[in-house]
């Protein structure tokens, strides 16, 4: 149930962010009303699953390595930004960092 929650949360993490270009500096009403009810979304959900036993450490670098991967893909995509070889290899190590705490916390 841990990791249930622990995915909604990226996924309302990665829509949040995903939506605060259109806010226009949180000028626009209504996706500034989206972006900040899904990040509330997600900081409920990862703190639920954090609570139902999902170590700290081990849920906010998979929460925030798996959100940042998205969110680079999502800008790829959607959004019209460049995907750069910087952005590949800081990608990686984000992911190589999350593999390295699972791996350290599973002990």
């Amino acid at each position: 149930m841990a990791y249930v929650l622990l995915g909604l949360a990226i996924g309302a993490e990665v829509l949040g962010t995903s939506l605060l270009r259109s806010t226009e500096g949180f000028t626009r009403l209504w996706p500034t009303l989206a972006s900040l009810s899904a990040y509330a979304v997600s900081f409920l959900a990862l703190a639920t699953a954090i609570q139902k036993g999902l170590q700290v450490g081990i849920g906010y670098a998979i929460w925030s390595g798996l959100g940042t991967t998205l969110i680079v893909i999502i800008g790829a995509l959607f959004l019209s930004e460049q995907i750069t070889a910087t952005k590949v290899i800081g990608i990686a190590l984000v992911v190589a960092g999350v593999v390295v705490l699972n791996l350290g916390g599973a002990h």
